[in-house]
């Protein structure tokens, strides 16, 4: 065999291999192809579809606060804001530099987005700017090719027509923070807001209704072509509040530019007709987002204006104490009525010496008496033989040192000491001086605007427990009692002792010796009953009494007294109950009392006007149902 004969034949070999080799991998290929182009060709197909069409949630609509008279206190306005997804761009920062010439960024915001892109899943929408004009949505649009991943979204934005003077009732909404709980898909949706605060946080899920879909064709960059298909999520429900717009308006005008709080109450319904804290902010700011500016100038404000003083702040009640200790005695049985106690100015007790407010003393009182003047010794006296924990015990009944549940975050609940509290808080024991001056509310007592309410409202009901509540009660049925439809309980207390105790409150504002008469209510069928009250920040040392003690006008602003009121009218019928506090403003008499006066006035002249519509003497089962939407949830239901 030549060299040549066996070079032929290996060259053969060879490419009888390699044909056999590319044979063998055409029928590879080729089988590939008939198992993706039929075997597997219906879910190829699927997938294609889905990478075309894309899947996107709705927010719905928040459903809308109203005044009890159907007035707007929060809605929804359209706005549209630019959103960004990771994963349709190659380089994230690039985008919103590019983005930044045409729509300006802030640098806090910048961040913001960064930090999300970099914790979400990149297919996750994250919201760059919000509350574009019209003319910023047209110039993204027509950039658009140049800002991959970048879209434009039509979405609502939270309105509060009615501004601060609601704020602390309404609350507002804000972003999905960190550590909200993510129970909800919605949540996961850019720009959407929850309730953060007031209403808008305890019925946050009644009114944020839930998520529809939407089916949208999209080409390869992403952009929206058409929309194929669209179901439409659940509103939220309307919230219907107790509140009267006009009150609440009347309420805040009338505090003016001084730091305080007023709750006005039905006294057989618990419903909260007027509910302030000044000084207030704007609820608009937090939902469109703060600047690090705006949110130092409100958490350095002395005022502590993000602080709902009707229900979170705490203040010794002063005199507005003094009906708690009256019952208390009255129910221990260690005073009676027309028993008297001689007021010489001051109570020696061990080596203490305990002052009344009037220098020369009242002389003798009896409780009546002794309420209408606010006498400080005969309190001092009755607390020392009654004891603290009996009076804490009819504190706690009448609405004082326990949270009360009242469908607003943030209540505080006060403190009514005794011999255990002490004992397990101080690890000290309880002395009888400070039963003496816990008498005149004052020494641990600590108690909010809305229980000093809840307490007149339960002192002029004189039978239920009344649980104050913003949203509107049920209608009442023909025949019904407002306490057992409700669910109060009974408030337990002898008759005859509070209607001793609402004698000396009467007299207190409509007798020529009570404390408060220059604020009497002159129109008939409107008188008002009530206590005043004035509070010391600070103590009064003995060196100050021996001197002439300045003015409480003279001294710094925070050094002055509290200024206290509680009333309830009409006396004849109650209806209404009210406390109004105002923060280092002097005497309850001078300062709290005409604000109350004015308030209960025009609360009763509105009834008269207009009577209030839904109330719980009406029967209306239109009404009754709606209203059961939001008073059947529980409070923990709601939050």
């Amino acid at each position: 065999m030549t060299r040549d004969s066996e070079r032929q034949r290996q060259f053969s070999r060879r490419a009888a291999v390699l044909a056999g080799g590319k044979a063998l991998l055409f029928a590879a290929l080729g089988g590939r192809l008939y198992y993706l182009q039929s075997v597997q060709a219906e879910r190829y197909v699927t997938l294609a579809e889905d990478n075309r069409i894309n899947l996107r949630m709705i927010a719905p609509p928040r459903g809308r606060i109203l005044d009890r008279r159907g007035r707007l206190l929060a809605s929804n306005l359209q706005d549209y804001r630019v959103l960004l997804v990771a994963e349709q761009t190659s380089d994230v920062e690039f985008t919103l530099a590019s983005l930044n010439q045409i729509v300006p960024i802030s640098e806090t915001d910048l961040r913001r987005v960064l930090k999300e892109t970099r914790q979400k899943r990149k297919f996750v929408p994250v919201t760059v700017a919000e509350n574009l004009s019209w003319e910023d949505v047209a110039h993204v649009e027509v950039n658009a090719v140049d800002l991959p991943g970048i879209s434009v979204e039509e979405g609502m934005s939270r309105e509060y027509p009615q501004g601060d003077p609601l704020v602390h009732v309404v609350g507002y909404v804000a972003p999905v923070a960190e550590r909200d709980v993510k129970d909800d898909p919605l949540l996961d949706l850019p720009g959407f807001r929850v309730g953060k605060a007031g209403v808008e946080r305890t019925y946050d899920k009644v009114l944020r209704g839930t998520g529809g879909r939407s089916e949208v064709e999209v080409n390869a960059i992403g952009r929206v072509i058409r929309e194929l298909d669209r179901k439409e999520g659940k509103p939220g429900a309307d919230l219907t509040l107790a509140l009267d717009l006009d009150l609440q308006h009347y309420a805040t005008e009338r505090l003016g530019d001084q730091v305080g709080a007023v709750v006005l109450m039905d006294v057989h319904s618990g419903e909260v007709l007027a509910l302030v804290s000044t000084p207030a902010y704007d609820p608009g700011a937090f939902s469109r987002g703060l600047a690090p500016e705006e949110w130092r100038a409100l958490i350095q404000n002395p005022h502590s204006p993000l602080t709902n003083k009707a229900v979170s702040g705490q203040y010794a009640p002063g005199s507005t104490f003094k009906p708690v200790v009256a019952l208390a005695a009255l129910e221990r049985g260690t005073v009676k009525p027309r028993d008297g106690v001689t007021c010489y100015g001051r109570l020696r007790l061990g080596g203490n010496t305990f002052h009344c407010w009037r220098r020369g003393g009242h002389g003798t009182v009896d409780l009546r008496r002794a309420l209408a003047v606010s006498c400080d010794v005969y309190f001092y006296e009755i607390a020392r033989r009654t004891g603290i924990d009996p009076i804490s015990e009819m504190a706690n009944r009448l609405g004082l040192g326990v949270p009360l549940s009242i469908d607003l975050p943030a209540e505080r609940r006060g403190l009514m000491p005794t011999r255990a509290w002490k004992a397990s808080a101080l690890k000290k024991p309880w002395s009888k001086g400070e039963t003496v001056i816990c008498g005149i509310g004052q020494g641990y007592v600590l108690s909010t605007p809305l229980q000093l309410a809840v307490m007149t409202a339960r002192i002029a009901n004189g039978v239920w427990a009344v649980e104050p509540r913003l949203a509107r009660r049920p209608a009442l049925p023909p025949g019904r009692n407002a306490g057992e439809f409700l669910g109060f309980q009974p408030l337990n207390i002898n008759p005859e002792h509070l209607e001793v105790v609402r004698e000396g409150m009467n007299a207190v504002v409509n007798s020529r010796i009570g404390t408060a008469q220059g604020a009497a209510i002159r129109k008939p069928g409107m008188r008002m009953a009530g206590k005043t009250g004035t509070s010391q920040v600070r103590r009064i040392t003995r060196a100050e009494r021996s001197k002439r003690v300045k003015r409480n006008e003279e001294l710094p602003w925070e050094l002055r007294d509290h200024a206290l009121f509680v009333a309830y009218a009409p006396i004849e019928a109650p209806r209404y109950a009210i406390a109004v506090i105002v923060e280092h403003g002097g005497g309850g008499s001078k300062v709290a009392a005409p604000i109350a006066r004015d308030i209960l006035i025009a609360a009763q002249e509105i009834e008269h006007r207009h009577p209030l519509p839904l109330s719980a003497w009406q029967w209306d089962e239109e009404a009754d149902r709606a209203a059961r939407f939001v008073t059947g949830l529980s409070h923990a239901d709601a939050v």
